[in-house]
Parts: C-alpha cells; structure tokens; sequence
C-alpha cells in the first residue's frame, strides 16, 4: 500500500502543468535571489516578496522543505505540502529556480554521508526540482551541479555544492572540551566536507571562464568559528577551498550559505586572494533566539525572516555588485557594494 501511495504522490506532484521557468542560459542575468530554511507547514510570505522583487533567478540553499526522515513516503509528503503552496507556484512562474539541500531536505539532521536513505532521497529531490533526465546530476553521486548564465563577459557561473552526501561526521564536544555549541574543529586531515570526486569536479569548474561565481553552500563559510555546523569545524577543508581558488587562478567568487535561521553578511580575508564575502540568508520560515558573535560579519544580523539578492550591473566599464539582505517587512537591513575588481587577483 505504501509503494502504491509513493507511486501515486509522484504521478501527481511531477505531472502538474505548472513547472520552474526555464531561463535560457544566453540570458544576461542582473539580479539574483535566494534564500533558506522553509518548513512546509508554515506560511512563506517572503516569496511573494521574491516574487514582487522579479529576479532572473531564485537559488534554494537547503532545509527547503524539513523532511527529517527514512520514510521516503513520508518525504516526498513533505514535498507535496511545498508544491500545494500558491506562493511556492508563483514564484516558479516568475523565474528560473535552482537548487541544493541541507540536513533536513536530505533526510536528518546534521546527517553526512552515513545517511542510508541518500540514493532515496537525491531521487526525489532531482524530481521535485524538475532536473532533466539527461542532467549531469543524474550521472554521479550526490546532487552538486554547474550552470553558466549569460553571454562572454557577462557570464554568471551558478555553483550548486552538496555538502551532505560526501561529508564525514562532525566531532562532537561530548563535554571533553569546551567548545561552543555542538561541535569542535576536526583536525583529522583525512575527513572530507566535499568528497574527493566532488573535489575533483570543482577544480574543473573554477577553470571555466566566467565574470563572477557564485558558490551556492548549504553551511556558512566565511564566518567566525562558533560550533554550528560550517566549513569551520573542518577547517582544513575550508582552507582547501581557499587555496583551490587561489591554484585555479578564479575570479568573481562569491559565497551564498543557509542554515542558521538568521541573516549576515560575513567576509573572510585570506593571504594572497581577494576577500571572500558570504552572504547568508536563512530563514524563509525559521528563526533562532541567539544569533552567534561573528568578528567577520559586516554590519548588522538579522533574525527575522530573510531573503537576499545579489545584484550586477553590467552597464558600467567595470562591473558593480551589490549584496544585500531584505527582511520580512521588506526593508534593506544589511548591504555591501563591489566592484568586480574587488573580486579579482
């Protein structure tokens, strides 16, 4: 009877009329929304203000829906109840939506790749967001993926990582250290946060010519360490990530991050490269009470509801970049301007 529910719930979400606006990726794309952490029990009034904002494209950075099982029937219900939603439908008709996960859209909470249902799981999140049959995501493991928007000289490099299906489990405090929160750095150099095949792929995609990248991760990046789940608590794992960057030469990058039921921008100054800005936004539906300290956060945090955008201005002789973070009122809380060469080595 399950299986025939399973079968029936997928029939019915996946042949629906309405499905993502398809952007063409010659398109020039000016302005970019994205956001987090959505429970599909909850009302999602920021999408009607993405929606009124009109971006090109609007990037889910994981906990999209709170799944937090291994029933995959159970699941894909969870997926239902976001796919009924009128606000979820109209953005998908007012743009291109793209895609990672976290924990909860994974499967369970702060869960790596000793997930058993993960195979389960990416299946259903490959059909809900309506990825192609002949997608290179069906093709390997795991869910991280490339797309370049835009003509040459306007390109816009979309990085989706997953930091789910490949990480090792964190080291949890056990009361042995003090340490905040949940977790202390892994100092074991073979644990992993992307996977080796994941690494592998990632060089290759910093190599391709594009104006500006924008790294979509699920967890922060460029904050300071506070024990929540980051690239801090693997910090040589962090570190790769810089020095790749630096080793592939890339330009224009820019990290979009979830997770933390609370909105910042943070930037990591790294030895020889340009600064790496963060821009967090989360959460779509969650909040927290307790907003962690974060010396490399700019300007103010913020615990309503959030969503944030990133805006390009191809007009100028060098291009200008704005980062900003909205809250559920609709007011500007939290910005950064750039010029692309502020991006550059």
């Amino acid at each position: 009877m399950k299986r025939l529910f399973y079968a029936l719930s997928l029939i019915i979400l996946f042949l629906t009329p309405d499905s993502v606006t398809s952007q063409s990726t010659d398109s020039i794309i000016s302005k970019i929304a994205f956001g987090s952490c959505s429970h599909q029990d909850k009302p999602q009034p920021i999408l009607d203000l993405i929606v009124q904002y009109k971006p090109d494209l609007f990037i889910y950075l994981g906990d999209n829906i709170y799944g937090d099982t291994r029933k995959m029937d159970k699941l894909q219900k969870k997926y239902n109840k976001l796919a009924a939603k009128p606000e979820f439908q109209a953005l998908k008709k007012t743009c291109t939506v793209l895609a990672t996960w976290d924990d909860h859209d994974y499967g369970e909470n702060d869960a790596g790749r000793h997930y058993p249902f993960k195979a389960e799981s990416k299946e259903l999140f490959l059909k809900f967001w309506n990825e192609p049959e002949d997608s290179e995501r069906r093709k390997h493991e795991g869910i991280y993926h490339s797309i370049i928007f835009g003509p040459e000289e306007k390109r816009v490099q979309i990085i989706l990582l997953d930091t789910r299906t490949f990480r090792d489990n964190l080291v949890k405090t056990k009361g042995k250290i003090i340490f905040m929160n949940d977790y202390q750095p892994n100092e074991n150099k073979d644990s992993t946060f992307l996977g080796h095949e994941q690494w592998k792929w990632l060089e290759e995609q910093l190599k391709l010519p594009a104006e500006l990248r924008i790294i979509a991760s699920s967890t922060q990046f460029s904050h300071e360490y506070n024990g929540w789940e980051s690239w801090t608590n693997v910090p040589h794992e962090q570190k790769r990530m810089t020095d790749l960057i630096k080793s592939t030469n890339a330009n224009g990058v820019l990290i979009i991050s979830g997770d933390v039921h609370w909105g910042e921008i943070s930037k990591l100054d790294v030895e020889g490269q340009y600064p790496l800005y963060d821009v967090t936004s989360s959460g779509i539906t969650q909040t927290w009470d307790k907003i962690a300290p974060n010396k490399n956060r700019i300007g103010d945090a913020i615990a309503e509801n959030n969503y944030g955008v990133i805006e390009i201005d191809w007009t100028k002789p060098t291009p200008e970049i704005d980062l900003k973070l909205f809250d559920i009122e609709n007011k500007l809380r939290s910005s950064v301007h750039l010029s692309l060469t502020d991006l550059s080595f």
